[in-house]
């Protein structure tokens, strides 16, 4: 660790336990709310939280798993890094469904975990597990804490690693008596990384290429994902998608980055989603994907999938450029600053019959599927007429929570969202 970059800001140094080494870095990094299940091994941390109880809101929950979902709601209503506590043994174990969600749709979590003595690693004590092998498929990085003296640079590593790039859950795994042992403390946020490089440089010819395509085109379709939003990159999608005059459609968890009741968009991608953009994906010539992954819900059967298109994928992360779906033009990079770079090239433009053909098909779906599931004639209510109901209750403006099944899709299809991260 002793190549890797730290910003100059430093705290002044003062002698602490390592439990509330973990509490003062937490308040430097901004963090207000915390998720999280007490248990024997994680318990000098709580000791320590009593006397910051005014300054840090900790959530009670009442399982590891419960915890950690809702650390997963925080961080993506909120646009921060979420913070879930849990013991050992099976209270660190209770967090893999969790990781392993926020992993698979890029959440940013530092989930602190208690640890057996470290004299006892390895024997089989009480509630011991190896949580750092258990849990290394499912986060972006972890790390076991032996030492108190290594809390404040593993822990600030753990921010930048889970909220820069591609964001993901990272786990730390603190020993009771690294918790228990003094340190002189002072804390000095990560900046950078040896060998990490989350925020690739763009690449000009990269945009250049797919600008000439975006120019060229006579029935583009845009494709909107997670990395949208992720990227705070609303503005300059809506200002992109408005200059080529584009239709744009979106993923399950792109469903809040461009407003419902815009024009440009065509509604829901996928299995579960409207007819027009999933039939008008194999009809279109360029298919701009934007920080999303062609999930097998979205393609169905890629041999079969909008072969007649050239792709020009926008996304963060190099893993996925052209994963399941050749990317013809890769571009690599942030949202907000490809899709910035490409509306300065490309030019203003007009597809009044490509979007047209998207109205069309709108008007078919509705008088054959939305019609009756919006406006039954039979005197039962419909999950499609709760959730519009509902939406036109609270005016179009709430955070909308789901479970996983028909129900999410049905909500998704019928809620109309005006702002992002809702």
């Amino acid at each position: 660790m002793e190549n890797e970059t730290l910003s100059q800001k430093k705290v002044q140094q003062q002698l602490v336990s390592g439990s509330e080494a973990v509490i003062k870095i937490l308040l430097q990094e901004k963090v207000d709310t915390i998720f999280g299940y007490p248990g024997g091994a994680i318990m000098p941390v709580y000791d320590a939280l009593h006397f910051y109880k005014n300054q840090l809101h900790h959530v009670l929950g009442r399982h590891e798993q419960g915890c950690i979902h809702a650390a997963q709601g925080y961080a993506r209503v909120a646009g921060k890094v979420g913070v879930c506590l849990a013991t050992s043994g099976p209270g660190a174990t209770n967090l893999i469904t969790g990781l392993a969600d926020a992993l698979i749709d890029s959440t940013p979590l530092v989930c602190i975990t208690g640890q057996v003595h470290s004299s006892l690693l390895g024997t089989d004590a009480f509630q011991e597990t190896d949580i750092i092998g258990i849990s290394t498929s499912v986060t972006k990085w972890n790390c076991q804490i032996t030492e108190a003296k290594d809390i404040p640079k593993v822990l600030a590593k753990a921010f930048f690693i889970a909220q820069s790039g591609r964001p993901g859950p990272v786990l730390i795994d603190i020993t009771k008596d690294a918790q228990f042992e003094a340190l002189d403390f002072s804390y000095e946020p990560f900046t950078n990384i040896k060998s990490y490089y989350p925020k690739p440089k763009l690449d000009l010819k990269s945009i250049q290429a797919a600008a000439a395509l975006i120019n060229k085109a006579k029935k583009p379709l845009v494709l909107i994902g997670q990395g949208v939003i992720l990227a705070n990159a609303e503005e300059e999608l809506l200002t992109f998608i408005e200059k080529i005059n584009a239709p744009a459609a979106w993923t399950l968890l792109g469903v809040s980055a461009l407003a419902s009741e815009h024009p440009l968009n065509v509604g829901m991608l996928g299995m579960h989603g409207n007819y027009a953009p999933n039939v008008k994906t194999n009809e279109c010539d360029v298919l701009i994907a934007v920080g999303m992954r062609f999930d097998d819900r979205v393609t169905g059967d890629l041999s079969r999938y909008a072969k007649q298109a050239k792709v020009i994928r926008l996304d963060i992360d190099a893993t996925e450029i052209s994963k399941n779906v050749h990317a013809h033009v890769p571009v690599l990079g942030d949202a907000k600053e490809s899709l910035s770079a490409l509306s300065s090239l490309v030019t203003s433009n007009q597809h009044p019959e490509w979007l047209a053909s998207f109205e069309a098909l709108n008007e078919l779906e509705h008088q054959k599927v939305v019609k009756d599931q919006l406006f039954p004639k039979e005197q039962a209510l419909t999950m499609a007429e709760v959730v519009h109901l509902t939406s036109e209750a609270v005016k179009h403006d709430a955070v909308l929570v789901t479970d996983v099944g028909q129900h999410q899709m049905v909500a998704s299809r019928y809620f109309k969202f005006k702002q992002s991260k809702s």
